[in-house]
């Protein structure tokens, strides 16, 4: 299991990037780098040049890679998603129950993120940190329709469904599924933002809003 973790590769949508940044050590310096500084300063203040500027490089090579910053910030939603995904099949693999499935899924969606050692390139607590604050920003777009339809939301999507499939198979006569599947993954998120800036209009403390979500998840199911 670990040499098949040690391979393992997060599928990113091409229509991203412009060149895939994990093909080189450059590109995997570009992630890495812009994770640390768009967790820094936001992604308004962020920019090529300073980008350039951390890495030791050219402005210029990032393009080679990226068409702007908005598509860099796509590019780590997508894998941020992507490795969610990767974390709810690995943590859900061996339950039976579709029930205690869900409830893993939603457990592993709505927790406090930690590193994972199988990908040096990413911190994915400072990742998690981002998609809190910065993710929405990467699809409420005038293009978000074009970019939807060159396929740039797939690693959301394929999380999303994975999670009301689960639902379906808790609940197959229940007509809102791909709602209540895009509720919680979308939830998860905002609470935490509401959490670290709006804590009087959230109950959600210490432990995340993974108890709400399986309240709320089973009341409306069961």
């Amino acid at each position: 299991m670990d040499r098949l973790l040690a391979n393992l590769r997060i599928n990113i949508p091409t229509s991203v990037y412009i060149k895939d940044p994990e093909s080189s050590d450059l590109g995997k310096r570009i992630i890495e780098h812009s994770i640390c500084l768009i967790d820094e300063i936001g992604i308004e203040a962020f920019t090529f040049k300073k980008l350039g500027e951390a890495i030791g490089s050219n402005e210029s090579s990032i393009y080679r890679y990226f068409e702007n910053k908005y598509k860099l910030l796509m590019y780590l939603c997508s894998w941020y998603w992507g490795w969610l995904e990767y974390q709810v099949v690995i943590g859900s693999f061996s339950l039976k129950n579709p029930l205690e499935k869900l409830e893993c899924a939603i457990e592993i969606i709505s927790r406090e993120v930690v590193e994972d050692s199988n990908f040096t390139f990413v911190d994915e607590r400072a990742l998690n940190r981002i998609m809190i604050n910065e993710n929405s920003k990467s699809f409420l777009t005038k293009q978000v329709d074009l970019e939807n339809k060159e396929g740039s939301f797939e690693s959301y999507k394929r999380l999303v469904s994975r999670i009301w499939e689960m639902i379906e198979a808790v609940a197959p006569d229940y007509k809102h599924p791909k709602t209540l599947a895009s509720t919680i993954v979308e939830t998860a998120l905002y609470q935490h933002f509401l959490r670290e800036h709006f804590k009087n209009i959230t109950d959600t403390g210490a432990e995340g809003p993974k108890d709400f979500l399986i309240d709320l998840v089973k009341k409306t199911l069961l």
